[in-house]
């Protein structure tokens, strides 16, 4: 297995509608295998192909405190949500620090395939729901922040370009001869 390099926001490919799994083979499991020990170690719940640059739907969730509950899913899709919705903070492995309210359907039913290729169901309510809502949002393009107002948006862009800047200003320069 092998930690894969996360992409952060506002990096566009973040943005690439992930293509859907035809088939499971050995790639697709190694890669689910590579995607949990690095969402494992970040340390987060869930993680998205699309978050490490690859654009096929797929993603790893594990909401339990010991680690023991990780589920895999390939071509999710939400079958059913209920009418009442619940806010949540959420954050992101792609928008480290940064966390914030939103509002989300509480209870879903996702179809999906495992990694034996075959389709399976699965209800989610409370931190399981959120977390594979979040994720799939991600195969579809779509980051949470997308959820909040333009204001906190630009706020968090303006955070994330003086970080950069104060980055770039404490990097080593080489010396020319």
């Amino acid at each position: 297995m092998a930690l894969l390099p996360l992409l952060h926001y506002p990096d566009r490919r973040l943005r690439t509608l992930a293509q859907p799994i035809a088939h499971v083979d050995d790639e697709v499991r190694r890669l689910a295998a590579d995607m949990a020990e690095t969402m494992y170690e970040a340390p987060g719940v869930g993680l998205a192909a699309t978050q490490v640059n690859v654009h096929r739907r797929l993603i790893v969730v594990d909401v339990t405190e010991d680690r023991s509950g990780l589920i895999t899913l390939i071509n999710p899709e939400i079958v059913e949500a209920s009418e009442e919705t619940k806010v949540w903070d959420e954050g992101c492995l792609s928008v480290p620090g940064f966390y914030d309210a939103v509002e989300r359907p509480d209870r879903i039913r996702v179809r999906a395939t495992n990694l034996q290729g075959e389709t399976f169901e699965v209800e989610a309510d409370g931190l399981l729901s959120v977390c594979i809502q979040h994720e799939i949002d991600h195969l579809d393009g779509k980051v949470f922040v997308d959820y909040l107002s333009r204001l906190k948006q630009t706020r968090l862009q303006d955070k994330i370009k003086k970080q950069k800047e104060r980055a770039a200003d404490k990097a080593p320069v080489l010396a020319r001869g």
